[in-house]
């Protein structure tokens, strides 16, 4: 029987009243929620605050660079498909410096759960304007305000994301549920989660949010790509938080040939299919 307790990490070093540590939260619920050991999970991360949230769960962990978990998190997918492999990136890491990764990850439809943690500001250099910070947002990197916001929403959706959706660090067992439904779903699942930062960005606090985020309700229907382009234009006065867009196609591993014969980590090795390429460095 797994227990919260299985997945006890490092005691966290966020600041206090950061949004991680509800992220944190919802990430084991939902580990446990689904019964899964800490063996069975791997936690691919790059740098930044949450990237720092592996250390504080307990599973397989891969630190990569800087924008760069998610070709990692695929060469491991491939190499173990039976992993269930998770991607934890900040704002900056996930869609400034790793933008052009996820964008490939999703259409493609590697079968990863990817975690953005979107406090729309760079916390760890401290509090410089990162792709989400709001237009016109004031920064000392952005004195005369921030430039158009990017909108992972809309870029995911017109990369034909297979599962889009939005949660919010405040409402913990609702993330929680987005995180078990996006690890279940077949394919590249991007969980954008609205994070307040108390420390460097003092707009979009944990009041600033609660009083603007709407939960979908069951008469919306994820599947209908022109609504969830709707869903995904509203931000300001109302934020819709949920499953926005989902979408049933092959995954990238169920059309890998090496993987017919099951998990490459599983299949026995044939040192003759290799003698004549390494002959040629004798």
């Amino acid at each position: 029987m797994v227990s919260i307790a299985d997945y006890a990490g490092l005691k966290p070093a966020w600041c206090p009243g950061c949004g991680d540590f509800g992220i944190l939260k919802a990430v084991n619920q939902a580990l446990v929620g689904l019964e899964l050991e800490p063996h069975q999970v791997l936690m691919v991360s790059g740098i930044g605050q949450a990237g720092k949230l592996p250390h504080y769960s307990r599973s397989n962990l891969f630190n990569s660079l800087h924008g760069r978990p998610v070709p990692p998190a695929i060469g491991a997918k491939i190499a173990n498909e039976e992993l269930v492999v998770i991607v934890v990136s900040g704002d900056g890491d996930g869609y400034g410096e790793g933008g052009n990764h996820f964008i490939h990850a999703a259409r493609r439809n590697h079968n990863l759960t990817y975690l953005i943690h979107n406090n729309q500001v760079y916390g760890l250099t401290k509090g410089q304007a990162s792709p989400t910070s709001d237009t016109g947002y004031v920064t000392r990197t952005t004195p005369q305000g921030a430039p158009t916001s990017f909108n992972p929403m809309a870029v995911a959706i017109a990369a034909d994301t297979s599962f889009v959706a939005r949660g919010f660090a405040g409402d913990v067992a609702h993330l929680a549920d987005l995180i078990k439904a996006g690890i279940t779903h077949q394919g590249f699942a991007l969980i954008d989660i609205l994070q307040p930062c108390p420390t460097f960005n003092r707009k979009n606090t944990y009041n600033w949010y609660r009083e603007r985020i709407y939960k979908l309700g069951a008469d919306y229907d994820p599947a209908d790509k022109l609504a969830a382009f709707a869903k995904a234009q509203e931000w300001g006065d109302r934020i819709p938080i949920g499953v926005i867009y989902r979408a049933e196609r092959p995954t990238f591993e169920e059309q890998l040939p090496a993987l017919k014969n099951g998990p490459l980590v599983k299949q026995r090795l044939e040192p003759v299919q290799v003698a004549k390429l390494l002959s040629e460095f004798i």
